[in-house]
């Protein structure tokens, strides 16, 4: 007994690094750390904030219906960049999910996925997610590119990518939830 109170931090290092180890418990306990870190994504300053001047983008959703990002011109778009084997974003897919619920009448919401169909519907079923996922058919808007994942953009009505956020982010801050509302009366 006096052994594991007094090595008991190493004993719990060690049972952490073991786990990780183990595929099927690596990816929870990654969603865990990256839901326990995430922080309120900061808005873009107004002098830095890149403008989407081409809306050009046809998407498909996993039924096979086109969309084209052109339907949300001088509209709030909330555009997220995931996959479903990403612990970082699987970790903040609860609170997109609340805001989508919240906002989908308001909010513009794009949900980017490169997985396969059925996977991405396979997922979307388990975790009873509802906000809509579309796969790129065309080409990215280049200021809209992105190589890490997750990465999130928020357009305000006139074009502005006010929100630039790569990581993993808490999308139902109060603060975002001011700024995101702020757009919304814009």
């Amino acid at each position: 007994m006096k052994f594991i109170r007094k090595y008991w931090s190493n004993i719990l290092i060690i049972l952490v690094i073991i786990l990780l180890t183990i595929p099927q418990t690596r990816k929870e306990i990654q969603v865990f750390v990256n839901q326990l870190l995430a922080s309120t994504p900061a808005q873009v300053a107004t002098e830095k904030q890149k403008q989407l001047d081409n809306y050009y983008w046809k998407l498909e959703d996993p039924y096979g219906r086109w969309k084209n990002l052109e339907e949300s011109k001088n509209k709030v778009v909330f555009i997220n960049f995931w996959a479903t084997w990403c612990p970082p974003c699987i970790a903040e897919m609860p609170d997109l999910e609340e805001l989508y619920q919240k906002y989908q009448q308001q909010v513009d919401f794009y949900f980017i996925t490169n997985d396969k169909p059925e996977k991405v519907m396979e997922f979307l079923k388990k975790k009873d997610y509802s906000f809509p996922v579309y796969f790129s058919t065309s080409k990215t808007p280049e200021v809209l590119s992105s190589n890490a994942l997750p990465t999130t953009y928020v357009i305000s009505k006139n074009g502005n990518i006010v929100f630039d956020k790569t990581g993993t982010a808490n999308w139902n801050s109060d603060r975002f939830i001011t700024a995101l509302e702020k757009l919304i009366a814009e």
